[in-house]
């Protein structure tokens, strides 16, 4: 909740800002990418939606919004969210287990944006793409440019979420939306080993 107290706070911010008389324009220096943070958050938006300001969840190899539980083993109670940290383009869960548990995408066919995660010596699925994880400029988490679709009636109540692959509704389902994944530093992060 915290995190999402933060955000809303900086984009009213944002929001006021415009707002207030613009001066000349002058030339800038070239503008640099977001800063990544050590461990964040990811914090959904999609203004009007059923999963504006969600938090990612992880359970079951899988990457979820809405998850009641998702029976995580963490160092200090959990909220349910997921923390993340990125490292030489990798994506990967924040945890002590070594190795750590790693985020992939599948965008094949047969993947259709599949995003999960595999743990320790697990291999991932054959079409998996490991690496090619940042945050653009606005700090939004993407692989290689592209953004994420989240898709209703998943297990119990949630919303999957997905890689967008050029595919509107992956793996037959319905209703999904495409969103934007903000990273939210996260400064006390929890370390967890999420279940396979």
């Amino acid at each position: 909740m915290q995190i999402k107290n933060i955000l809303v706070s900086q984009l009213a911010a944002v929001g006021l800002a415009s707002a207030l008389p613009q001066a000349s324009p002058t030339p800038t220096a070239t503008p640099t990418p977001a800063a990544t943070p050590s461990a964040f958050n990811i914090l959904t938006l999609r203004s009007a939606s059923d999963i504006h300001f969600n938090e990612f969840n992880a359970a079951l190899g899988s990457v979820f919004l809405q998850l009641p539980n998702n029976n995580a083993t963490c160092d200090t109670t959990s909220d349910g969210a997921a923390t993340f940290y990125l490292s030489e383009g990798g994506l990967y869960l924040y945890s002590n287990s070594n190795p750590p548990q790693q985020l992939y995408a599948d965008r094949s066919g047969m993947g259709q944006g599949k995003f999960g995660y595999v743990t320790g010596a697990q291999p991932p699925p054959r079409n998996a793409e490991l690496t090619g994880w940042g945050l653009d400029d606005a700090g939004n988490l993407n692989l290689d440019g592209a953004g994420f679709l989240a898709c209703p009636n998943s297990i119990q109540d949630s919303w999957s979420v997905w890689v967008n692959a050029g595919v509107d509704q992956p793996a037959g389902n319905s209703g999904c939306l495409g969103f934007s994944a903000r990273a939210v530093e996260n400064t006390d992060p929890n370390a967890c080993l999420y279940t396979e």
